[in-house]
């Protein structure tokens, strides 16, 4: 595993979660603020470790392996943790089920398809989902400080909801599509 800057980046967004999780736990106005910026520096790391892993030409096959896995233990720690609290209860779970649902499918998607040299693409609308989908998250970290925070989350999970429908959705096809082709060969 090259330790690179990059993969020091995801390690430390995977090594900081317990950290994040107990303080969103805490579900106090004053641990809040704290949640918040630890969850927007680890949002950012998300973004960062890919640019600069491409930008320095530092890819590696464990940063590959490494930030989607980082990614997903990231946003579900937080939906669950969320879920535990009860700010994010009654037809929200649904929210909260289509974004792991969606998370399982494209992953094992992904795994299938990996030995047949089959990529599924990041699209643009799956990049926009999951930047509404960290909004929403940050927004509900804040709900023990405010009640518009908690108002601006759920709507902002509701469109990242919509989103994953979609994108989800716009994988399935193109997995079953590749599969078609793999049963052809």
């Amino acid at each position: 595993m090259p330790l690179n800057i990059p993969n020091i980046l995801t390690l430390l967004r995977i090594l900081t979660l317990p950290l994040l999780l107990w303080l969103i736990y805490l579900d106090s106005a004053a641990a809040a603020p704290w949640a918040f910026a630890l969850y927007v520096l680890s949002a950012i790391t998300d973004f960062f470790d890919g640019y600069l892993a491409r930008k320095l030409n530092q890819t590696s096959a464990f940063g590959t392996f490494i930030d989607p896995i980082a990614d997903k233990i990231f946003v579900l720690g937080v939906l669950l943790v969320l879920v535990d609290l009860a700010i994010l209860d009654g037809l929200w779970l649904i929210a909260v089920l289509i974004i792991i649902v969606r998370e399982l499918l494209v992953s094992g998607l992904r795994e299938f398809l990996g030995p047949y040299n089959v990529k599924l693409p990041v699209t643009q609308l799956a990049k926009w989902k999951t930047t509404i989908q960290m909004v929403a998250l940050a927004a509900l970290i804040l709900t023990p400080m405010s009640a518009l925070a908690y108002a601006a989350g759920l709507g902002f999970l509701g469109v990242a909801a919509l989103l994953t429908l979609i994108t989800g959705t716009q994988y399935l096809i193109a997995g079953i599509k590749a599969m078609g082709e793999i049963d052809k060969q």
